[in-house]
């Protein structure tokens, strides 16, 4: 359980950077020989995608730095900060970049493609690259989605934000190259050099869309976001005891993918007022063993219900 707690979705973020070096090598290489504008877009999109996976890496290693007096809790939340900087650099150094680069050539009618057909191997070798990194993407969002949510609605509730970060890299990736490869096709079949430039357009397009969504993310996990519905309703279960007349309140909060924070003010019994100390010890142990996946801080107030609290 440890080894899940520390290595949720880093994984897809290693196979991710090693599939991006290949990727971004053969991309340059293939811009170089051709003057592609969607294989030079392709090019920045890949080396942007290496450095957004050595800051997921950085943020990852930051996280477990241990609390201090400044840093109480410690930093768990250093992945959330270092995802939004991923999102705005897929936005300006990715997409913003990429459709400058690309409108260019679209307005340039000298802008030609050369050695089409190299073009399209590199492009599918760089799918089929992509695609084993979206492969492994999928697989740890298999073990991490226990609750057997649909993708859409996992990727929303999901507080891990490397496995974010790296479906939709590995997704825009995959949709980009299919655009690249039917531009240039397109291309090649036409002679009109106008469809390789807007496909640059696309792909720009496309991330600049993709670092949106992630940045509202991040955004609203930067601000705090609490635990999700089905991980209340147990935390909440937790206090259903004979001892407790009234659960007053909790609120909860996710300092990390696997860090939260539970505060709570309960009703005790006037029978049990004086075991109340060690009501609140036996209420911490059970609800760290109901997840055990989870390194939670709890703070637990006795008071007395009154309405309109």
């Amino acid at each position: 359980m440890e080894k899940e707690k520390n290595s949720g979705g880093m994984m897809s973020v290693i196979a991710a950077l090693g599939a991006n070096i290949l990727v971004a090598i053969s991309k340059f290489v293939g811009f170089a020989v051709s003057g592609s504008a969607a294989m030079l877009n392709e090019s920045i999109h890949s080396v942007v995608d290496c450095g957004n996976q050595i800051l997921l890496l950085v943020g990852n290693r930051q996280s477990t730095a241990k609390a201090t007096e400044q840093h109480p809790f410690g930093q768990a939340r250093a992945k959330y900060f270092y995802s939004l900087v991923v999102a705005m650099m897929l936005f300006f150094a990715g997409g913003a970049l990429g459709i400058m680069e690309a409108t260019e050539k679209l307005f340039h009618p000298e802008h030609g493609v050369e050695n089409t057909w190299l073009i399209i191997g590199i492009l599918v070798f760089g799918l089929l690259v992509e695609l084993g990194s979206l492969r492994i993407a999928f697989k740890e969002i298999k073990e991490l989605n226990k609750d057997n949510l649909s993708l859409y609605r996992f990727l929303r509730e999901s507080r891990h934000s490397e496995i974010l970060i790296i479906f939709a890299e590995d997704s825009c990736a995959v949709i980009g190259l299919l655009i690249a490869l039917g531009g240039t096709l397109l291309t090649h079949f036409t002679g009109n050099p106008f469809y390789d430039a807007f496909s640059g357009v696309l792909i720009g397009v496309l991330l600049c869309a993709a670092a949106l969504f992630l940045a509202r993310e991040f955004y609203s996990l930067l601000i705090g976001e609490s635990v999700t519905q089905k991980d209340l309703s147990r935390i909440k279960e937790v206090f259903n005891r004979t001892e407790i007349d009234r659960l007053i309140n909790v609120k909860t909060i996710h300092l990390g993918p696997n860090d939260i924070l539970v505060t709570a003010k309960i009703d005790v019994k006037n029978e049990y007022e004086a075991q109340a100390s060690q009501l609140v010890n036996d209420i911490e142990k059970n609800m760290r063993a109901a997840f055990p996946e989870y390194k939670i801080y709890i703070y637990i107030e006795t008071d007395k219900y009154k309405e309109n609290y």
